[in-house]
């Protein structure tokens, strides 16, 4: 291959093969990169991952006044990693049985539709808020402590909520020591006024423990009504204010 050369001479030298010898002794050495240790693939949870012969999960039991009979909701969950640092529990498919077969085909259908997003993967935590927004048109009901539930499917909701958060998808705010204070005082002085003006068909709580008990097992008056914030059926009339005593919201600030 010809080379052309555009500028003047100006000297020159011979290149022996002992030449090259001396610049590669005389060159530094470089140390070779030590090798990269091999390790196992961490996998994630996606649609064909398959299922394991065993899981692991629970069962919850929902008693709603919609129903003759309770439904008995089973999550199984799969454990990907198991014993290394990506050790990590998902939620892998979803059953729901019940005595009632009057609504056998769109419980069949929940429990398709959620066991699919669960094996999806990614965030699965947006379907609890989806369910917990659907509202029965013949009216909802308050469970036992209160909390209101406005259909049987935002109860289901409301399971696969504690579900999650057992096994560390959702995680609750945690409240506030001050928060947790103001929450005692307004019990405190609920109590207070209703010792001195007791309330029909409420007997007042010993010391130390809820406020006030009704026939229904909760730990608030019969006719308090139900809080926005954490919607539950707490917020009473103090001090011409609506005040929550389970969240300690107030209409006020």
């Amino acid at each position: 291959m010809a080379i052309k050369i555009t500028k003047k001479i100006k000297g020159y030298s011979v290149a022996t093969p002992e030449d090259a010898a001396k610049a590669a002794a005389a060159a530094p050495v470089v140390a070779a990169p030590a090798p990269v240790p091999h390790t196992a693939e961490i996998i994630q949870m996606h649609e064909k991952l398959e299922r394991p012969e065993t899981l692991i999960g629970a069962t919850y039991k929902i008693k709603s006044p919609l129903f003759e009979h309770a439904l008995y909701v089973t999550i199984n969950d799969i454990v990907l990693n198991p014993g290394t640092e990506h050790e990590l529990r998902r939620p892998f498919e979803l059953f729901i049985n019940s005595k009632n077969m009057e609504h056998f085909q769109w419980i069949v259908a929940i429990t398709r539709i959620a066991s699919a997003v669960f094996r999806k993967g990614g965030d699965v935590t947006f379907l609890v808020e989806e369910m917990k927004a659907v509202f029965d048109p013949r009216g909802g009901y308050f469970k036992a402590g209160g909390v209101y539930m406005p259909s049987i499917v935002a109860e289901i909701g409301a399971v696969i909520e504690e579900h999650l958060k057992s096994i560390g998808l959702i995680r609750d705010p945690e409240i506030s020591d001050a928060q947790r204070a103001l929450i005692a005082e307004k019990r405190a002085a609920y109590e207070q006024g209703l010792k001195k003006n007791p309330e029909p068909g409420v007997t007042a709580a010993p010391a130390g423990g809820d406020i006030v008990v009704t026939g229904e097992g909760t730990s608030f008056p019969p006719s308090a009504t139900m809080c926005s914030k954490c919607n539950t059926k707490a917020l009473v009339l103090m001090d011409g204010c609506q005040t929550c005593l389970n969240c300690g919201y107030s209409k006020c600030g």
